[in-house]
């Protein structure tokens, strides 16, 4: 008997941790400056690397949803940093939320609270096991998991010199997803910036499988901004909406496994260097609708990649609804002081601004 109380005491405390560790895994608070890896990762407890939140998501049992809040701060990614959980489930309802404490919606928000995202890692990671031919890449956030949002962080690249020679690059892709059969990931209200000599951002968004939303995000300055890579089939139920891209060096949306259905509605690009990038094959047309396109150089390629960006693509493979503005010539009007909170947005009462393009849902 006195066997069987222990066996059931035991169980019981067991069942008790499991618990407890479910009812903490809910909210994870990282805080980059005053934050500590050995904390519960409580509000008063916060953490300090994304890294550990998301080694013990990674470890976690159960289900439902999981919220990371970022304090505003510099969080340094010496490693990437790979959400991968093997015994937790999302839902579309019940997600993994990687976000920032102070959102641009909020009264409080100034453009100084978004958490900076930063990769300092080295350039040594050997896609599918081979060296990479092109001088070495490396990965920032990589999600590994179905149903996740990443709202309102600040995204740069990396400190390297993106093109030491002719044939390599140097490049760093701070938020992928590899998973080729992977549904449901939303991004949004992100600010991604790059500066072409001192910290390009080479590709803000590489992403395989389904339902890839980006929305509400600034693309200012990067190389690529959008590329919808690989996947088992067409990706589908993907949206690009209510986005500004502005003078971005490389392409802005490369298109080479979404499906047809892509959604393209309320973009605002400027300055772009080619504006879209059709798969090899050139053969599938997407529809844009009410967005505004001022200054590119080329329209619509084909093909491309890292070291390059394809060759001309038939440009009625893009079709323009009505609504669509689009001017070989000219520049967007950008708030560039720093101290306003609509820091690297349109101009109030400027061209585009009736879009709604940008960091703001309301």
């Amino acid at each position: 008997m006195k066997t069987i109380k222990i066996l059931l005491v035991s169980s019981l405390l067991i069942l008790l941790f499991d618990l407890a560790m479910t009812a903490q895994i809910t909210d994870i608070f990282i805080n980059a400056n005053n934050g500590n890896d050995q904390n519960a990762g409580s509000k008063d407890q916060p953490l300090k690397s994304l890294y550990e939140a998301a080694k013990r998501v990674n470890q976690a049992n159960g289900s439902g949803s999981v919220n990371l809040f970022l304090s505003e701060g510099i969080y340094g990614l010496d490693a990437t940093v790979t959400f991968h959980p093997a015994n937790w489930h999302f839902t579309k309802e019940n997600r993994l939320t990687i976000r920032a404490a102070v959102l641009p919606d909020d009264a409080e928000w100034d453009p100084g609270k978004m958490p900076v995202i930063v990769s300092t890692m080295p350039l040594d990671f050997k896609p599918n096991g081979r060296q990479d031919p092109l001088g070495g890449t490396s990965y920032g956030i990589q999600i590994e998991t179905e149903h996740v949002t990443i709202q309102g962080l600040r995204v740069l690249g990396t400190p390297v010199h993106e093109r030491p020679k002719d044939g390599l690059v140097k490049r760093n892709y701070p938020i992928v997803r590899e998973g080729r059969s992977l549904d449901d990931l939303r991004i949004t209200q992100c600010l991604f910036i790059g500066d072409r000599q001192a910290i390009p951002n080479h590709l803000a968004i590489l992403a395989s499988g389904q339902g890839v939303v980006v929305d509400h995000c600034v693309f200012y300055h990067c190389k690529d901004a959008i590329v919808f890579w690989f996947s088992d089939e067409p990706a589908r139920n993907c949206e690009v909406h209510h986005n500004l891209f502005i003078g971005n060096y490389g392409a802005n949306v490369w298109s080479w496994s979404a499906a047809e259905d892509l959604k393209f509605y309320n973009n605002v690009v400027g300055n772009a260097n080619v504006f879209w990038v059709l798969n090899r094959d050139g053969k599938a047309s997407f529809s844009l609708s009410n967005s505004l396109i001022v200054g590119y150089n080329e329209m619509v390629n084909k093909g491309g990649g890292p070291a390059g960006f394809g060759e001309k693509a038939d440009s009625t493979k893009l079709k323009f609804g009505n609504d669509v503005v689009i001017k070989k010539e000219g520049n967007l009007q950008i708030e560039e002081d720093p101290t306003s909170r609509n820091y690297l947005q349109l101009k109030p009462g400027t061209q585009g601004v009736d879009l709604g393009a940008g960091l703001f849902t309301r």
